[in-house]
C-alpha cells in the first residue's frame, strides 16, 4: 500500500513541471502571461477643425491632407509597434504635420497682424504629469520638441518669445530663419484679413473656409503610458502677443495615466476659460464617466454651449478613442493596435 501511494506522488511530482508549462502557456484565472502581446496601444492624429466645405475641398486637396495625415500616423504607430514611447511617438506625428505647408503649425503657419509667423506648442508626459511648452517662438522649426526639451531638460513648464529660442540654442534645437515658414497661401489669407477689418462689421463677410489648423496627436504605448502634444500658429491677424489654449496645459493639452490624453483645436480663448482637455479627465476621474461620454459632455455641451468652436482627439488607458467636433470638419485618423488600418477622417460620417 505504501508502495502504491509512493506511486502515485512520484507520478505526481513528474507532473508539476507540465502543469507549470500550461499555466504559462495559457495564463492563470483573472491573469495574464503574454501581457506584451496582449497590449493594447495606438496613436490618434488632428489637423484641425473648422468651417470646411465639401463642396470647396478639392479630391486633390483632400488626398494631401490624408496621405500626411497618414504618414504622421504610421511614424507614430511603428514608433509604438517597436515598443517605443508614447512620448516619442507623438513628437514624431506632430514633427511632420509641423514640416507640412498644409496645416497651421511650423511650415504652414498663420501670420499675425504685423506679418510674422508665432508658434506654440506644447506636450505632457500621463506617467509624470511632467509637461512642457513654448509661446510666441518665431525661428524655432519645431517647437514641438523644443516644448519637450522644456519638460525635461529644465524645471520650466512653459517658456516664451525671446526666452525660449536662447533656451533653444543651449539645447542644439534647430533655428531657422523667420522666412522658412512663410507660404502664400497663409499670407494671401493675412491680407484678405487685413481687408475685412477695413470694413464696417456690418459690411464685412465672415472669413470663407475658416480653420482652427492646429495639430496635435494623443497616444497609448505597451507599457500603459499615455502622452498628448499639440503645436499651432495660432490665429491668422492675431495682435497684441495673443496666445491661445495650444501651449497651456489643461486646456489645449492634458495627459494622465489614471483616465486620458487629449489634443485640442479651435477658438482657443473658449478652451482656456474651460480648461477642457483637463475637464475631460476630471469627468472620467470624478464622475467615472467613459471617454466619449466626457468628451462629449465637453466639446458638444459646455463648450458649445458658451459659444466656442472646435474639437479634440484623445484616448484613455484601455485605448478607447474619441474625436468630437462642433464645427462643420475636423481633419483627423487614427491607429489602434500591432497591424491597424489607418482611418481617417474629415468630416461626421
Amino acid at each position: 500500500m505504501r508502495k502504491t501511494n509512493l506511486g502515485f506522488l512520484v507520478a505526481g511530482l513528474c507532473c508539476v513541471p507540465v502543469l507549470i508549462a500550461l499555466i504559462v502557456m495559457t495564463g492563470a484565472p483573472g491573469g495574464s502571461v503574454s501581457q506584451a502581446a496582449e497590449a493594447k496601444f495606438g496613436i490618434v492624429v488632428h489637423g484641425g477643425a473648422g468651417t470646411l466645405k465639401r463642396t470647396s475641398l478639392t479630391p486633390e486637396k483632400e488626398a494631401a491632407y490624408r496621405d500626411k495625415l497618414s504618414e504622421a500616423i504610421r511614424v507614430g504607430q511603428k514608433i509604438l509597434r517597436d515598443g517605443g514611447s508614447s512620448l516619442d511617438a507623438v513628437e514624431a506625428a506632430v514633427r511632420i504635420l509641423e514640416d507640412s505647408p498644409l496645416f497651421n503649425a511650423g511650415k504652414g503657419a498663420v501670420f499675425t497682424s504685423e506679418g510674422r509667423n508665432e508658434l506654440d506648442a506644447s506636450i505632457m508626459d500621463g506617467l509624470t504629469l511632467k509637461a512642457g511648452a513654448v509661446a510666441s517662438v518665431t525661428r524655432v522649426r519645431n517647437p514641438i520638441s523644443l516644448a519637450r526639451a522644456v519638460m525635461e531638460k529644465s524645471e520650466n513648464v512653459l517658456l516664451v518669445g525671446a526666452g525660449a529660442e536662447v533656451f533653444a540654442k543651449a539645447q542644439a534645437i534647430p533655428l531657422v530663419d523667420p522666412k522658412y515658414f512663410f507660404t502664400q497661401e497663409r499670407w494671401d489669407e493675412l491680407q484678405k484679413d487685413r481687408e475685412r477689418d477695413k470694413k464696417p462689421k456690418s459690411e464685412a463677410s465672415p472669413a470663407p473656409n475658416e480653420k482652427h489648423g492646429t495639430v496635435g496627436a494623443v497616444a497609448l504605448d505597451k507599457q500603459g503610458n499615455l502622452a498628448a502634444a499639440t503645436s499651432t500658429g495660432g490665429r491668422t491677424n492675431k495682435a497684441f502677443g495673443r496666445v491661445g489654449d495650444s501651449p497651456i496645459i489643461g486646456a489645449g493639452t492634458y495627459a494622465n495615466n489614471q483616465t486620458c490624453a487629449v489634443s485640442a483645436t479651435g477658438h482657443g480663448e473658449y478652451f482656456i476659460r474651460l480648461a477642457v482637455c483637463y475637464d475631460i479627465s476630471a469627468l472620467i476621474a470624478y464622475r467615472g464617466m467613459s471617454l466619449k461620454e466626457a468628451a462629449n459632455a465637453v466639446i458638444k455641451g459646455k463648450l458649445t454651449k458658451l459659444g466656442g468652436t472646435g474639437g479634440i482627439v484623445a484616448i484613455d488607458k484601455d485605448a478607447n478613442i474619441a474625436m468630437p467636433f462642433n464645427t462643420s470638419g475636423m481633419y483627423r485618423g487614427y491607429a489602434i493596435g500591432p497591424n491597424p488600418q489607418v482611418v481617417f477622417k474629415i468630416f461626421e460620417d
